[in-house]
């Protein structure tokens, strides 16, 4: 990032890379194999309900150690209760990071549908 050559370098900001990934929580169910005329049987404890949810922000600047911001959300299926991240907690997040890295940050992140709500 040469001095002038990317908007970065130009503001003396960060490069801030953003994506999210969820994980359920239902425990996989497989087939194998086994002798003939006896199934094999795999018990799993719990209902095995659930996601876990998480936005990570990774920064970088020339001169600086690179930081991780990254907020977790885990869903129990209770009423009322959030799946996943919205336009909101993106919002949060990106102002979080702008706030503790103290100078202007250059966004890169994916095409996911919420990241580009017009809120």
């Amino acid at each position: 990032m040469a001095a002038g050559k990317s908007t970065a370098a130009a503001n003396s900001g960060w490069v801030v890379f953003e994506d999210e990934a969820g994980q359920s929580m239902t425990p996989p169910r497989a087939r194998t194999w086994g002798r003939k005329g006896s199934t094999p049987v795999v018990r799993v404890r719990g209902r095995g309900s659930g996601r876990v949810s998480m936005a990570g922000m990774t920064c970088y600047k020339p001169g600086e150690r690179s930081r991780l911001f990254y907020p977790i959300r885990e869903y129990r299926g209770r009423k009322n209760e959030p799946k996943g991240f919205g336009w909101k907690d993106y919002r949060d997040l990106v102002i979080r990071a702008h706030t503790l890295l103290g100078s202007p940050i250059v966004l890169v992140w994916d095409n996911y549908a919420c990241t580009w709500s017009r809120r």
